[in-house]
């Protein structure tokens, strides 16, 4: 007997051998077949589908799913478009709260509201209060002065961090916005978070995913570092796992600031790694480790990107590496040699390069064929950078939902002649290169239709389409955020299709996104998501429509 069985449903697998169905029957967490092969067959449940359509379950191959929750319970700035809006915020939060109280908000974006907030401003909105603005591309902050007080910024006992800016005015006073690793004279006022607190903070986040489609995510950098919440912060996730809140399969990537020397035999050629050797790979199918995260330089939104050509009115600037890139060389190819698949930080093309050459050291000196190592983001890729990417075989992660989300910025930092080298795709395709859907939330929107549609349309906030020749198709969207989502953590013989013998994860929508038009994706409703067979999310509406017979499986994972 089957434990659940789908019927009447429009089944897209993304598997050519079998590519549409109507039926499709779970045993055990897997998927025991399709069609014929189980409509006769009798299951302990069974869903009518009423037409719905199922897709395989979502994957986010880069996202920061602990800075997501945390951030469901922060002020939210994303909305907010001039300086004065940002300040009303902290005033009615601060008149709730005590006299030495923080005041933490997120997502505001500078380039919506013209300017950054100024410390000065934040002083008079907050009563004095600590304030803690993060930047919604997480490369920058702004704050109080009681905050550069209190982290010795003010007095000059803090010294600004290698990779990191503390701006300054005119005069040489600092406005209060903190850039890259200088956030750091930040965070080490409030850091380690609680392990118990992030899981609250995943929980909410893994919530918030299922009821979006999303079946596995790639957590993108855990532990000390730029954006690590905790030295333990793995421990945050196995607890939301034992408690039932993690509804979604984990990768995670281990931040390169936890790397240190080992001293393993010789033999091994070990230098660097994390305790105990752990590396990519350990763990299950449910929480496991990833690549290692290494950061080599900053955003296109603050264009701290590194970049060849300088910035489009930024003050010839050419961005910011996070180290000395000798050094972060050194580190990709340490990171290789110990087993770890790596997950180099580039987004302007001068990091691209340094990314290029440093995994192609690694690979000279050390070889492992199919090892897959990635660049995540790869935001400004040259022509003549494609060819390369494909001889590495290294896998590039972009969001294309950055388009629509910042776009518009990001064009103008880099002006018409780069534009069209803004967060490829199709010419990633072109040359054989697998691109996995992502969205680096929180930083932008993270439902997979959002970027579904914009790999279809690559459509700007304002209407300007980004680069047309990179437009892909949304069989090739779904694909990007199914089975080549599975490929990048070498997962594709477990999930990413409707295949029998593949992980029972799967989603069912209110239409087909490959069907409708370009411009509806997004538009898509998720009716109801399962992982392994059990419904993390629309049990209820799946019920009161009537569409189970017998028990269904539920969350708790």
């Amino acid at each position: 007997m089957l434990d659940l069985k789908l019927v009447n449903a429009r089944i897209r697998t993304v598997d050519d051998a079998h590519p549409r169905a109507v039926a499709l029957g779970v045993l055990h967490g897997r998927i025991v077949g399709l069609d014929d092969t189980v409509a006769d067959l009798p299951a302990r449940t069974t869903v009518d589908c009423g037409g719905a359509a199922v897709v395989p379950g979502f994957g986010d191959a880069h996202n920061h799913m602990a800075w997501f929750g945390q951030s469901l319970d922060e002020l939210d700035l994303s909305g907010a478009t001039t300086p004065g809006e940002v300040h009303d915020a902290v005033a009615r939060r601060a008149a709730a709260l005590p006299a030495d109280a923080w005041i933490v908000g997120s997502g505001y974006d500078d380039t919506v509201m013209g300017a950054h907030p100024h410390r000065e401003a934040l002083d008079r909105a907050a009563g004095g209060r600590p304030v803690w603005l993060k930047h919604r591309s997480g490369h920058m902050c702004a704050v109080s002065s009681e905050v550069l007080r209190l982290a010795g910024i003010l007095d000059g006992r803090a010294a600004e961090p290698d990779g990191g800016v503390v701006v300054r005015d005119a005069a040489g006073a600092p406005t209060g916005l903190l850039q890259e690793r200088a956030q750091s004279l930040v965070t080490g006022l409030v850091m380690p978070y609680p392990v118990a607190g992030l899981a609250d903070a995943i929980g909410r986040a893994s919530a918030v995913y299922a009821s979006e489609g999303l079946t596995h995510v790639t957590e993108a950098g855990i532990g000390r570092g730029l954006i690590g919440r905790s030295p333990v912060e793995a421990v945050a996730y196995q607890t939301a796992r034992e408690r039932g809140t993690l509804l979604t399969r984990v990768e995670l990537m281990v931040a390169a600031d936890n790397l240190h020397p080992l001293d393993a035999h010789a033999d091994d050629g070990i230098t660097h790694g994390i305790d105990l050797g752990l590396r990519s790979g350990f763990g299950d199918d449910r929480l496991r480790i990833g690549p290692m995260k290494i950061w080599l330089d900053g955003s296109l939104i603050g264009r701290t990107a590194t970049v060849t050509e300088p910035f489009c009115g930024h003050d010839h600037s050419t961005g910011v590496y996070q180290d000395d890139p000798d050094r972060m060389r050194r580190l990709v190819v340490a990171a290789h040699r110990a087993g770890w698949r790596v997950a180099a930080h580039a987004i302007g093309d001068a990091a691209v390069d340094l990314a290029l050459d440093a995994l192609a050291e690694a690979r000279r000196v050390a070889p492992r064929p199919g090892v897959r190592h990635r660049i995540e983001h790869a935001g400004v890729v040259r022509p003549d950078q494609l060819a390369r990417l494909a001889d590495l075989k290294v896998t590039p992660v972009p969001q294309a939902r950055f388009l629509h989300a910042v776009g518009d910025t990001m064009a103008q930092a880099l002006g018409p002649a780069r534009t069209a080298w803004l967060y490829r795709h199709r010419s990633f395709l072109d040359h054989g290169l697998r691109v996995p859907g992502s969205s680096d939330r929180p930083v932008a929107p993270g439902a997979p239709l959002l970027g579904m549609q914009s790999m279809v349309e690559r459509l700007s906030r304002d209407g300007v389409v980004l680069g047309p020749d990179e437009r892909v198709t949304s069989e090739q969207a779904l694909r990007a955020y199914t089975l080549d989502a599975a490929w990048a953590s070498h997962d594709e013989d477990r999930r990413g299709s409707l295949t029998p013998g593949k992980l029972a994860d799967l989603v069912l929508l209110s239409d087909d996104p490959v069907e409708v038009d370009g411009s509806r994706i997004g538009a898509i409703g998720v009716l109801a998501t399962f992982v392994a067979g059990t419904c993390v999310y629309g049990a209820d509406a799946l019920r009161d429509a009537g569409s189970v017979t017998g028990s269904l499986p539920l969350a708790g994972v």
